[in-house]
C-alpha cells in the first residue's frame, strides 16, 4: 500500500506545452511553483468534454477540471438558466431577503438529502467550514462542551484554516501548524482491486476509532467512500457503517464532505447514500452548479439547527459571506439537478463503461492497487523511489497523456480518470490509450 505522504493534493505542473506563453505578470495560480514550472496554456473556449486551446488541438478535460464540471463545459440548459436568472436577479443580501431560486433549491436538496436545513456559502472549504462551526456551536449551545473533532488520516477538507486543521497535515499546511487546532485521527483502511487484508485494516481503524471516542467528541468528519486528494483513496461501505455505528454510540455528529463526491460522482446521486450512511451535516459544492459559478452549501438535520433558536442572540450561527445564495448560482444548481433528474443513467452507469478499460489496464505491469467508484478510476504508478506528492513519475504521465489529446492532473503517483459526465465511449477510450502510452514513457 502507498505510504500516507502521497495522500495530498496534486501536481505542481499546470499544462505544458510547445511554444507555451510566457507567465502573465499580474496573475499568481494555485498551487504552482512560478519558478520551476512551465507557463500554462491558454484556453479560450470549451465544449462538452474539450477543452479548445489557443494554438494547440483540442483536450479532453479527463479531471472535469477540479473535479467540478459534471455535466461537461458549456452544458446549454445551465448556460440559459443563468442568462435568464441574470435579466431577472443577479445578487441579494440573503440576510434580508430570499428568492424563489434557493427557496427551490433548498426544497430540492433537502428532499434528495434528507437533511431539513440548508446553509449557503461560496465553495467546498467553506461549506466545510460552517460544518465544523455548526457542530461545535451546536454543543456549546446545549451546555455540553464537547470540542474534540476526529479526522482520518490521508483527509483533505479545503485550505481555510479550519479545513486545513481537519486535513492531513502536510506541506501545504506546514507554514500554519502551531496556528492549526488540536484533532484526533484515525487511519484511513483505503482498498483496492485484489485486497486480501482490508479486513484487518478496517478492525485497526475501527478500534482506534473507538479510543478517541472516549474523549467526548464534538464531531467526526470524512469524505464518504473516496478520499479525493489525497490519492483517490477508497474504502468499503461496510466500513464506514462501522465508523457510523461508533459515533452513534459515543453520541457524536457525523459530517459528510460531499465537495468531491456529490451529485453522482460515486454512481449514486451522494456516495453516503451508496455507503448506507445518515449523516448529520453535508458539505457540498464544485458539482453543485455543473461548474458554473462558486456555490458551496452545508446541510444539516433539523436537531442540529434548533439548537441555534432562542431569545439568547448568543445562540446565533454568527457566520456569513457577501454572495450567500447568490440568484445565479442558486439558478445553476437547480439546471444541474434537471439534468441529472431527467437522466441518471448517466452517473449509475458510468462505473460499468469504466470496468471492461480498468481490467485491462491493471494488466499492465507498472500499474497497482487499480481502484474504481462511480466514475472515479485510479491506480498508483509501480514506480522506484519514495511515494508522494513530489514523486516526477506522475508528470511524466499527465505530459504524454497531453501530447495525446488527453488532459490528466496525477496526485503524486496516482492516476486517475474523473470525467465529465457527458464523455462518450469513444472520448473515454482515448483517455485509457492515452494513460497506457504514459505508462510506456516511464
Amino acid at each position: 500500500m502507498a505510504t500516507q505522504s502521497h495522500r495530498i493534493m496534486d501536481c505542481f505542473d499546470p499544462l505544458a506545452a510547445p511554444n507555451a506563453n510566457n507567465w502573465h505578470p499580474h496573475l499568481w495560480p494555485p498551487f504552482t511553483q512560478i519558478a520551476s514550472a512551465s507557463p500554462p496554456q491558454r484556453v479560450i473556449a470549451a465544449d462538452g468534454a474539450l477543452l479548445m486551446l489557443d494554438g494547440a488541438p483540442p483536450l479532453i478535460d479527463a479531471i472535469s477540471s477540479w473535479w467540478v464540471t459534471l455535466h461537461g463545459h458549456a452544458n446549454p440548459s445551465i448556460a440559459a438558466a443563468i442568462a435568464t436568472q441574470a435579466q431577472q436577479l443577479e445578487q441579494v443580501i440573503f440576510a434580508d431577503f430570499i428568492h424563489p431560486q434557493a427557496e427551490q433549491l433548498a426544497e430540492r436538496l433537502s428532499a434528495v438529502t434528507g437533511l431539513q436545513r440548508l446553509f449557503f456559502s461560496d465553495n467546498g472549504s467553506t461549506a466545510v467550514e460552517v460544518a465544523l462551526k455548526i457542530a461545535c456551536q451546536c454543543w456549546h449551545n446545549r451546555g455540553e462542551p464537547r470540542q474534540q473533532l476526529i479526522a482520518f488520516n490521508g483527509a483533505y477538507h479545503g485550505d481555510t484554516f479550519g479545513a486545513m486543521a481537519v486535513g492531513e497535515r502536510n506541506l501545504f499546511s506546514a507554514p500554519f501548524e502551531e496556528m492549526l487546532f488540536p484533532v484526533a485521527r484515525v487511519p484511513w483502511p483505503a482498498t483496492w482491486w485484489g485486497d486480501e487484508e482490508v479486513e484487518t485494516r478496517e478492525r485497526i481503524a475501527l478500534t482506534e476509532l473507538e479510543r478517541c471516542l472516549q474523549t467526548p467528541t464534538a464531531a467526526v468528519i470524512l469524505e464518504p467512500l473516496v478520499q479525493g486528494a489525497g490519492g483517490m483513496a477508497m474504502v468499503r461501505a461496510e466500513f464506514l457503517q462501522g465508523v457510523e455505528q461508533r459515533v452513534r454510540a459515543a453520541g457524536a455528529l457525523l459530517i459528510a464532505d460531499e465537495v468531491l463526491t456529490g451529485f453522482g460522482r460515486c454512481g449514486a446521486l451522494f456516495a453516503f447514500k451508496r455507503a448506507g450512511l445518515a449523516p448529520d451535516l453535508i458539505a457540498l459544492s464544485k458539482g453543485l452548479t455543473g461548474g458554473f459559478l462558486p456555490m458551496g452549501v452545508t446541510m444539516a438535520r433539523e436537531e442540529v439547527f434548533e439548537a441555534f433558536l432562542g431569545d439568547d442572540p448568543s445562540l446565533t450561527l454568527w457566520h456569513g459571506h457577501s454572495f450567500t445564495a447568490n440568484p445565479l448560482g442558486c439558478a445553476a444548481a437547480n439546471a444541474s439537478l434537471d439534468l441529472l433528474e431527467a437522466n441518471p443513467e448517466s452517473y449509475e452507469n458510468f462505473e460499468a463503461r469504466h470496468r471492461p478499460h480498468l481490467e485491462a489496464l491493471a494488466e499492465h505491469p507498472k500499474v497497482q492497487q487499480p481502484r474504481l467508484t462511480g466514475t472515479i478510476a485510479a491506480f498508483d504508478l509501480a514506480i522506484d523511489g519514495t511515494h508522494g506528492y513530489l514523486n516526477p513519475a506522475g508528470r511524466i504521465v499527465k505530459q504524454q497523456a497531453i501530447n495525446n489529446g488527453v488532459f490528466l492532473r496525477p496526485l503524486g503517483q496516482v492516476v486517475y480518470l474523473l470525467p465529465p459526465l457527458c464523455l462518450n465511449d469513444a472520448q473515454l477510450e482515448q483517455c485509457y490509450a492515452a494513460i497506457n502510452l504514459g505508462l510506456e514513457a516511464l
